[in-house]
């Protein structure tokens, strides 16, 4: 490796939403660390994640694939072992990716004997990555250094209860540690902690749970924001309207349950009244202070050691969170609160470009070839993502994409729930998304499509797919997607012809 090679820090937020970040202009969040980042590296405001739940969304992140090539379509989905991930990648750079937290990649089992226990988890760690200290969403590892620091017995996960009154209502009393003690604090200690002991450059990704429910932070973040002054969430007036916009709402708002995101709560979420959601975003709030608090704690150390200027940072978010729009919360389905994620990249290479803001839409799938780039690999198979390297070099690329594009898989191929509620087979529980300054489309393969004018209606209220005024839009759109699509099949032998001197391949033409 040579000397010269920058080290480089992944750092992935949980569940955090593109317009949380102050530096955007959100009215109430408070992210100095993460806003001083941007002040000296490149924000890009429209950055998509490539799927949803976290396996898929990552999965994108890690191949810079999207999800019709990687196929990772629900936690548990293994990734295929064919394509090479961004660790694995980096390793032929000379690095040893080092994992701090956790990257959800079920392994491919084809691979692998039918007794590995890797075989019952969808909480894998990405094929290419050594671990440096491993938090899965059980816990247990958070939970084990909580007694080596307090001593006595081994907390369990009621610790993250709040208040008094069980079952749990949305309340903004602390759990049962302390600032220091957070999951965000494990990871970063550890990743302090081993920092000091490289000698080479290092690659390093901190996989930081939060702000992920269950929904709680510690003082003093859990009162840092009032919720009567908290944006209010966008949705129709009642839930039968939000129901009625299309089937997969309707099973969405239907099973939602309080206890994916309140430790303790009971009944559904949509039970929950104007008070509590906005409880719930002031706390959610108060999740990404303590995030951008311990953020801060790292930034300070590569500083004060010297690797602030030899040290690429990328932050992002693996998806967003729904946080009450459209009376929904987690992630999933059309809606861009799902999916818009934030980006901010530092290459202290392209000090000159710092503050930079880049309007262009970008993708999580862009990661890999931008990081990949700047490392000097070549990848080992196609990439849907494109490198951003020219946005930080202060350039716009030619022919860059005028839209954003994601997919959705609902499937549940153990259970077949949603396959028996919506009529469908597992194949045709899925979507694509085609996002532009103007227009959403959402096609389905089994299901009605969607179509919103952003333009007129940013918060995705009015589905227009069946008036017939915009069926020529929605015709459209739909080639457009169909195109896309077309031209994103795996590429990986397809730009390879054998011929009487051999292969020859010419991928980049």
């Amino acid at each position: 490796m040579p000397k010269d090679q920058p080290n480089i820090l992944l750092v992935t937020a949980d569940q955090w939403r593109g317009d949380c970040l102050s530096s955007v202009g959100h009215p109430v969040v408070q992210t100095p660390h993460v806003d001083a980042l941007a002040a000296q590296a490149v924000l890009f405001r429209r950055h998509f994640a490539g799927a949803a739940p976290c396996s898929p969304a990552r999965a994108s992140i890690y191949t810079g694939l999207y999800q019709m090539n990687h196929r990772v379509c629900r936690n548990g989905s293994p990734l295929d072992a064919r394509f090479e991930t961004l660790a694995q990648a980096a390793r032929r750079a000379g690095y040893d990716p080092t994992l701090f937290g956790y990257t959800d990649v079920s392994l491919d089992p084809r691979t692998m004997d039918a007794s590995d226990p890797h075989l019952t988890s969808y909480e894998g760690v990405l094929p290419g990555f050594t671990v440096g200290q491993l938090l899965l969403e059980d816990d247990r590892q958070w939970l084990s250094w909580l007694k080596t620091k307090r001593g006595g017995a081994r907390p369990d996960r009621y610790v993250h209860l709040t208040g008094l009154v069980r079952p749990v209502r949305p309340n903004q009393e602390p759990p049962a540690y302390s600032a220091d003690e957070t999951p965000t604090a494990f990871l970063t200690e550890a990743f302090l902690n081993w920092r000091e002991e490289q000698t080479r450059p290092w690659f390093a990704h901190i996989s930081y749970l939060r702000p992920h429910p269950p929904f709680c932070v510690p003082e003093p973040y859990n009162r840092m924001f009032a919720p009567e002054a908290v944006p209010k969430p966008a949705r129709h007036a009642t839930l039968e309207a939000e129901m009625a916009v299309h089937p997969l709402a309707r099973l969405f708002l239907e099973q939602l349950p309080q206890s994916a995101f309140v430790y303790g709560a009971q009944g559904r979420v949509v039970e929950w009244s104007e008070t509590d959601i906005a409880t719930i975003r002031a706390t959610y709030y108060g999740m990404m202070a303590e995030v951008d608090a311990q953020f801060g704690r790292i930034v300070e150390a590569l500083k004060h050691s010297g690797d602030w200027d030899r040290t690429i940072i990328i932050f992002t978010s693996d998806h967003a969170e729904m946080m009450g729009d459209h009376w929904m919360f987690g992630k999933g389905g059309a809606y861009d609160g799902s999916y818009h994620i934030p980006l901010v990249i530092r290459d202290p290479a392209c000090a000159e470009q710092a503050g930079r803001v880049v309007d262009h839409f970008t993708s999580a799938a862009d990661v890999m070839p931008t990081l990949l780039q700047r490392i000097g690999v070549t990848p080992a198979n196609h990439q849907d993502g494109a490198s951003l390297q020219p946005f930080l070099q202060g350039e716009v690329p030619q022919n860059w994409r005028d839209h954003a594009f994601w997919e959705f898989d609902f499937r549940d191929v153990v259970t077949n729930a949603p396959e028996q509620a919506l009529g469908l087979k597992s194949n045709q529980c899925n979507m694509s998304v085609l996002r532009d300054h103007q227009f959403k489309y959402v096609h389905f393969a089994g299901l009605p499509p969607l179509l919103f004018d952003l333009a007129a209606d940013p918060d995705e209220m009015n589905n227009l797919a069946e008036d017939p005024a915009y069926l020529a839009v929605r015709l459209r759109y739909a080639e457009k997607l169909l195109a896309l699509r077309a031209e994103h099949l795996d590429q990986t032998l397809a730009y390879t012809e054998l011929s009487e001197k051999g292969p020859i391949s010419k991928p980049h033409l």
